[in-house]
């Protein structure tokens, strides 16, 4: 896959941008002002794998909230801000990684560079983060809908804002709760400007069509060779964001840790119980950091030779199943101990 060679960004002790890896974001759900329970999320989601966090920060209160957080956690701190650029200010000087705002509904030209100055003073980046439900008056009285120019002309104006005061230290996503729309503007936009871009479908959905949802938009667009970040926005509690966003890098071939489980959708062929058997070995390898394939097929005609890319997997058959290897068989087993010997195989790999 050829990616999009795009500017590095650095958000903490992570780059982004310019071929490093796609990073998992994800965002809290607590209230700013609560500490202790922001920490404890953010420990949680740094446990399931992300690696930015976002949250946001409403009001002075909240500012002071980040003050203890930064202080508590190691991981790269995203400020959601909207409307009060003070808020930006504050945060840039309370250690916070990077800021997320529009440049244009946080006020005058004066304000935008007061933030703009306040980030080149400790080095933050700055995410502008348009979003279709939200663009501004003039743009979708022009387009009449969210299209996906109005999107990238949202997004252009704002990049100039910045650009003006000589800033180039930027993130940019164009969201929209339309697949179509949103991969349609990331094209555009990654056609015209050299900054990394932030995927994600906003406002996806609960869990079942959010995932799906974001797996097609984001997927599609990291296939292109875009993207430099990722969010899977979900009704749902924010880990399960952090594990669909590795689904999908799996998915699309950019991240190769952990366990890749290959399995067929049963046939009338089928003669164990394949779909208790497949839940089973996903559930008992979801911890295994090792990169493998490992295939779960549902009979012994043809298993092994449509999971011949597969690093092990095992092939059910009437009261036995077979254990291979690269599709070359090493064992024949008796069905109640396939799962068994399959993941005694696993650990000795």
């Amino acid at each position: 896959m050829i990616r999009k060679n795009t500017k590095t960004v650095k958000i903490g002790n992570v780059a982004i941008g310019g071929g490093n890896p796609v990073l998992v974001q994800s965002m809290l759900n607590t209230k700013t002002t609560d500490v202790e329970a922001c920490v404890r999320q953010i420990n949680e989601l740094k446990a399931a794998g992300c690696q930015i966090v976002r949250f946001t920060v409403m009001d002075m209160d909240s500012v002071k909230a980040v003050y203890r957080i930064r202080e508590a956690v190691d991981m790269p701190l995203v400020a959601d801000i909207h409307f009060d650029y003070r808020i930006a200010i504050e945060c840039a000087n309370a250690g916070i990684d990077k800021i997320r705002i529009n440049p244009g509904n946080i006020g005058g030209e004066d304000r935008v560079k007061a933030v703009v100055a306040a980030c080149r003073q400790h080095n933050i980046p700055i995410r502008i983060g348009v979003n279709g439900g939200s663009l501004e008056k003039e743009i979708l009285a022009k387009y009449g809908s969210p299209t996906a120019d109005a999107c990238v002309e949202s997004a252009s104006r704002h990049i100039e804002m910045l650009e003006k005061y000589d800033y180039d230290n930027i993130v940019v996503s164009v969201k929209s709760s339309d697949v179509s729309v949103m991969t349609a503007a990331y094209r555009k936009l990654s056609e015209i400007y050299p900054y990394p871009l932030h995927l994600g479908v906003t406002e996806a959905g609960t869990e079942r069509m959010g995932i799906i949802k974001s797996a097609v938009g984001i997927g599609s667009l990291l296939l292109d060779g875009i993207g430099d970040t990722i969010r899977v926005s979900l009704t749902a509690d924010p880990v399960r964001e952090v594990e669909a966003g590795y689904d999908i890098l799996k998915a699309v071939g950019l991240y190769k840790k952990g366990v890749e489980i290959i399995s067929c959708p049963t046939c009338g062929r089928t003669s164990i119980d394949l779909i208790s058997l497949a839940k089973r070995v996903e559930q008992a390898l979801s911890g295994v950091k090792k990169p493998l394939k490992v295939a779960v097929m549902g009979c012994v005609v043809n298993g092994p030779g449509e999971a011949r890319e597969a690093d092990i997997g095992i092939a059910g058959g009437k009261g036995e199943g077979l254990i291979f290897k690269h599709g070359e068989i090493i064992k024949k087993v008796p069905e109640n101990e396939l799962f068994d010997a399959l993941i005694s195989e696993i650990e000795r790999m």
